[in-house]
């Protein structure tokens, strides 16, 4: 089982790859897998360091069983053991929740995505005990807290690690996206948690705790991997110019989507819809429509969306053509 210290390099995060006509609600068997084993083994090819798969940007909520078992089965058996693999499994319930976590065991993940329930917010003793049968239920599995506040309406208060780290031994990793608190959630989890930001705010959480923060998650990734790779490696290697640089660049190209990432409430309703029109804008891969009821984004959220798309192409490309020269990064992000 993955412990703490054993998470380094680039997580991509995938969306489900969905067939033409995945957007209307009767449709079954909408998984493409085809472009599926595609992409795993373009991401590996081009260096990510571990996969994370049916999370928010994986449609987890809208896949029927029948498409969670064909994609989680052909998932697995494309990575081959190559990178560490972890399948999102959150349910409405616990029942459903060890069922899907039993699947994905008997697949030969190594670990789980895993968010709370969602239909009655838990408490923080519900939460706990949540996590600590699961790892009582599945000792050899790493979990990942899928920690997003707005998803699941919880906190996560630095009580909550403190005790999940006594009570889940298996959950040694985390899903996060904030660095306030880092520290106190380093320090209560006694190191056992490691905390994972993502691309866009890793230059963050490596300012604040660089010995503990030596990977990062992208749902960018989808469009390329190159320039969060990039990233990733920059800090690893101490080199500030290359990561100020980069962390510039990422950040001129995510611009347009600023204002749909900021506005809590609105990316809340178009996030599934932004991660896919970019994906497929960018031309990396092929993620395909939005699976019904979340198949609707206004027409300006999808230009915007389009436009990052169009940004991320151009640092991908002066990547490959300069490496991580600090002049064009400075010149692109100003």
């Amino acid at each position: 089982m993955m412990q703490a210290q054993d998470f380094e390099g680039l997580y991509a995060i995938i969306a489900t790859p969905a067939k033409a006509g995945s957007d209307r609600m009767g449709a079954v068997d909408t998984v493409d897998l085809d472009e599926t084993e595609k992409v795993i083994n373009r991401l590996i090819r081009d260096g990510c360091s571990g996969l994370i798969v049916l999370g928010t940007t994986g449609e987890c909520a809208t896949l029927s069983d029948t498409d969670f078992r064909s994609f989680t089965a052909c998932v697995i058996d494309s990575v081959q053991r190559r990178v560490p693999t972890f399948v999102g499994t959150t349910a409405l319930g616990g029942h459903e929740t060890a069922r899907r976590l039993r699947h994905v065991s008997d697949l030969g993940a190594d670990g789980s995505l895993l968010g709370l329930p969602m239909w009655q917010p838990l408490t923080t003793d519900m939460a706990i005990d949540y996590f600590a049968q699961v790892s009582e239920l599945f000792p050899k599995l790493s979990i990942m807290a899928y920690a997003n506040a707005r998803a699941f309406r919880f906190a996560f208060p630095v009580e909550f690690w403190a005790a999940l780290a006594k009570a889940a031994p298996t959950v040694t990793s985390a899903k996060v996206s904030r660095a306030n608190g880092l520290l106190e959630q380093i320090e209560a989890s006694q190191g056992r948690i490691h905390f994972m930001p993502s691309d866009m705010v890793i230059a963050k959480f490596h300012a604040l705790s660089p010995e503990t923060t030596t990977a990062a998650w992208a749902t960018a990734a989808g469009m390329n991997p190159a320039p969060s790779i990039a990233l990733v490696k920059a800090l690893a290697n101490g080199d500030t110019d290359a990561q100020k640089s980069l962390s510039a660049a990422i950040a001129w190209a995510n611009a347009p989507i600023e204002p749909l990432v900021a506005n809590s409430e609105l990316f809340a309703s178009y996030n599934i819809q932004m991660e896919k029109t970019r994906i497929n804008a960018a031309g990396y891969s092929h993620c395909g429509p939005t699976r019904s009821p979340y198949n609707h984004f206004p027409a300006e959220l999808a230009d915007a969306a389009r436009e990052c798309a169009a940004r991320w192409r151009e640092v991908c490309r002066a990547l490959e053509a300069v490496g991580v020269d600090q002049g064009p990064w400075l010149e692109m992000a100003q």
